[in-house]
């Protein structure tokens, strides 16, 4: 799949879609009252049009404030009453029935906006907190670490969505360039405070430990402490898939340690656009006390202008309309980019055309490029 890029007069089209839409939502309490004004004044007394009238509060209920949806309610009930005044039959039963079920219709409208408007409120408010705590555990790398061109971004699956639990952090150590990518499982706040568990024992690990697996098995450790201190059910499902990924100070290589996580991807000018499959991928982390084989390091080449790009599984498992999933390596054969920050720009523009503007589950991306005009 070549990479096409989004146009500003496709994008505006979009937005001039979507805003049209929500205007003519936010229009339909009227036409509604208009409607059913009209069709109780121009037709015999016995048809009676309190179905259009209260329906005009329940659908304002949801997208107008409190005011508004007050003021449809009110207006629909007049609307009634008027047309009972003019008939002269504002006394008699009909008139009490419909009154009544305007109000009764009315008083739900206006319950349902306050709930909507409270759980608006909380949800705003929970994903502030998680945005929050997100960007304190998860600091943008530099631009540049010893000879590599550094770019990192986090693509959030939707605006009203629970911050996940991906996650990615670069460091440089005595031993050449780190860096992992990986995904918790689990959404919201919980999710964040074991990606801070995760992040905060890899930065401890990698500056310690001279070996890339023995830093995994730190992380390891580190969910498998936490899951522990957490108890209960949800804790006994509390781990992660992580790469793990290192580019010693002599460059030209670069070693990944996969515990069960999408295989990062390669870009190289000479040798093209290919997976980093491991031989055998570790278990995830936390799960290691099942027994297995511990991490083995695999060593890839890396040469140049090459680009090392990791990811979560919002790339792998992003679909369009279809159900057809993203075909990355396709995506990105040929594909020009300047640098580690147009490769992300490129591929997350090329995600949002497959998927037609929105991705169901969150994307953590870093690229690592070998600068040549630079010595690793």
């Amino acid at each position: 799949m070549a990479y096409v890029p989004v146009s500003a007069a496709a994008a505006q089209g979009r937005q001039r879609h979507v805003t049209g839409f929500a205007r003519l939502i936010r229009l339909l309490p009227v036409l509604l009252i208009v409607a059913g004004a009209a069709y109780a004044f121009l037709t015999p007394r016995q048809f009676t049009a309190v179905p259009l009238l209260a329906a005009a509060p329940l659908v304002a209920a949801p997208f107008s404030s409190f005011a508004g949806t007050l003021l449809t309610a009110l207006t629909a009930i007049a609307v009634v009453t008027a047309e009972h005044i003019q008939g002269g039959t504002l006394t008699e039963p009909q008139s009490y029935t419909e009154q009544l079920t305007l109000v009764m219709v009315s008083t739900l409208a206006l319950v349902i906006n306050g709930v909507i408007r409270r759980g608006g409120v909380k949800l705003a408010s929970a994903r502030e907190i998680a945005e929050a705590a997100q960007r304190a555990v998860l600091p943008m790398p530099a631009r540049r670490f010893d000879g590599l061109r550094v770019a990192a971004r986090y693509e959030a699956a939707a605006t009203d969505a629970l911050i996940g639990g991906d996650f990615f952090a670069v460091q440089t150590t005595p031993y050449g360039v780190r860096a992992v990518v990986g995904d918790v499982r689990g959404k919201g706040l919980e999710a964040v405070g074991a990606v801070a568990v995760t992040v905060g024992a890899f930065r401890e690990a990698v500056e310690r430990e001279a070996e890339l697996a023995t830093v995994a098995e730190w992380l390891d450790s580190a969910l498998t402490r936490e899951r522990e201190r957490r108890g209960g059910e949800e804790a006994d499902e509390l781990f992660a898939t992580a790469v793990l990924a290192e580019v010693p100070a002599a460059g030209g290589l670069v070693r990944l340690v996969n515990c069960g996580h999408p295989a990062p991807l390669l870009v190289d000018p000479d040798r093209g656009t290919r997976l980093l499959e491991p031989d055998r991928a570790a278990l995830p982390l936390g799960m290691a006390s099942l027994g297995t084989a511990p991490p083995r390091p695999q060593e890839y080449a890396f040469p140049p202008d090459a680009t090392l790009l990791l990811f979560t599984d919002g790339l792998t498992e992003a679909r369009d309309a279809h159900g057809v999933f993203y075909e990355t390596v396709a995506a990105l054969r040929g594909a020009p980019f300047a640098g580690p920050a147009e490769l992300l720009e490129l591929v997350v523009a090329d995600v949002m055309r497959h998927t037609g503007g929105s991705v169901a589950d969150d994307m953590a991306l870093v690229a690592l490029t070998a600068d040549a005009g630079e010595v690793l």
